[in-house]
């Protein structure tokens, strides 16, 4: 006899406690097969599909495209069992605990991560068991164009009908460079001036926007900031940088040098371990962390986030440039998972790719520290007891003073420049 079963909002780990729902991939009467996804949600960590936890026929949906929903609450009912495909029982929904939901296949049990469905051959991504691959298609089940969420959020933003979008994606999906291509062509202007009211147009605050400003207020207002700055000669530097990329050890390597500052960084903290802690409000203790999780803040299209390199500290610097690479590529993609951004230990940004000289960077909260990278550029500077045109840098550390003493943090700075300046000795003490 068949039943209905509500899915709730799944716990989408790292306490978060609601998610954006950008689009439903099915529609009321769809079939669907177990683990088929079904929804694409946005957090203020990532953008992750849900799969459905059973089989059945969609009955209800129960929020809009745009709400946002707490977890725990009901989006969608399923009718299962009686004369539907696949009458299963809801399987456990990924937690922080269990890490995903379980699929039987036979006396085996393949673990599912919310939001990839099942990765196993002969399984689709979209599909459930079994089913063969998905055959490329412009729309999908529910006739919407097939779009990836960052590309969904970036068609809101500029207010574009995916409908009118040309897609050359693989799967015939809409893509970001398919939406810049209709952006610079000749559509009227009146096609994306939605939310617009006269001279003024108002965007919701939702998923990283929102996330960040709560972020950055909670840092500002809570830890007691202080940003100090040197300006560094980094000629030596950028010389050693030619050389390197020059070697074969970096000849499938993109080295830069924010690689250089990174190593930098990791090898100052040998000898200042506080600028690598946390306060413990709680039990009223300062953690101190002997591994280095190296977040990068990256600009990405659904705004600032700031993925980490897992153990920096451990790794090579032909490592950590292509974990630079890596981590930033799949940032700017909007493909960083809630892992990617958990855990960091201490914070590096880049204003310098923008052009600007230096910057008083807000702490990433539960972090003592935050390096901002300034604009390289050449100018008279005093070398050898001569003015020579020399290659400079600025650096500035926010450091949070309950954690950080102004010595700690200005030797800090100052050994981060020294090693710049010197790279003979970052390579000595590395």
């Amino acid at each position: 006899m068949p039943t209905i079963k509500s899915f709730p909002l799944p716990d989408l780990g790292e306490g978060l406690t609601e998610a954006d729902l950008l689009t439903w991939l099915v529609a009321v009467g769809d079939t669907i097969e177990l683990n088929q996804n079904i929804a694409e949600v946005e957090t203020a960590k990532a953008a992750v599909e849900l799969p459905s936890p059973f089989a059945g026929v969609v009955a209800a949906l129960h929020v809009s495209e745009g709400d946002t929903v707490e977890v725990g609450v009901p989006i969608i009912d399923i009718r299962v069992g009686g004369d539907d495909e696949g009458g299963v029982e809801p399987e456990p929904v990924a937690s922080e605990t269990d890490g995903g939901a379980a699929v039987e296949d036979g006396d085996e049990r393949v673990p599912v991560l919310v939001g990839y469905g099942v990765a196993k051959e002969g399984s689709s991504r979209r599909g459930g068991r079994g089913a063969a691959p998905a055959t490329p298609t412009p729309t999908g089940q529910n006739g919407k164009p097939l779009a990836a969420p960052p590309v969904r959020k970036m068609a809101k933003d500029n207010a574009v009908d995916l409908a009118e979008v040309p897609a050359t994606g693989d799967r015939g999906d809409v893509t970001r460079e398919d939406i810049d291509t209709y952006l610079a062509g000749d559509n009227p202007v009146e096609e994306r001036t939605a939310g617009r009211v006269g001279r003024e147009e108002r965007t919701p605050i939702k998923g990283v926007r929102k996330h960040t400003a709560e972020a950055m207020v909670r840092s500002a207002f809570t830890a007691p900031h202080v940003t100090e700055f040197v300006t560094v000669d980094v000629t030596e530097t950028l010389t050693l940088l030619d050389s390197l990329r020059a070697s074969a050890h970096f000849a499938d390597v993109r080295l830069t040098p924010l690689a250089l500052v990174a190593k930098a960084v990791l090898v100052a903290l040998k000898s200042n371990p506080s600028l690598n802690s946390s306060w413990d409000e709680t039990s009223q203790e300062i953690v101190t962390k002997h591994y280095v999780n190296l977040g990068i803040a990256a600009a990405t299209p659904r705004g600032l986030m700031v993925p980490n390199i897992k153990d920096a500290h451990e790794k090579s610097l032909v490592d950590i440039a292509r974990a630079l690479s890596d981590l930033t590529r799949t940032a700017k993609e909007g493909k960083s998972s809630p892992a990617d951004l958990a855990d960091g230990t201490i914070t590096i940004t880049n204003v310098g790719v923008f052009g600007v000289d230096a910057g008083t960077p807000i702490l990433n909260p539960g972090e003592a520290a935050i390096l901002c990278f300034g604009s390289i550029r050449r100018m008279p500077w005093e070398h050898e007891g001569e003015i020579a045109l020399r290659s400079v840098t600025t650096l500035s550390l926010s450091f949070d003073h309950r954690l950080v003493d102004g010595q700690q943090g200005s030797q800090f700075l100052a050994l981060v420049g020294r090693l710049l300046s010197s790279p003979v000795d970052m390579i000595a003490l590395g």
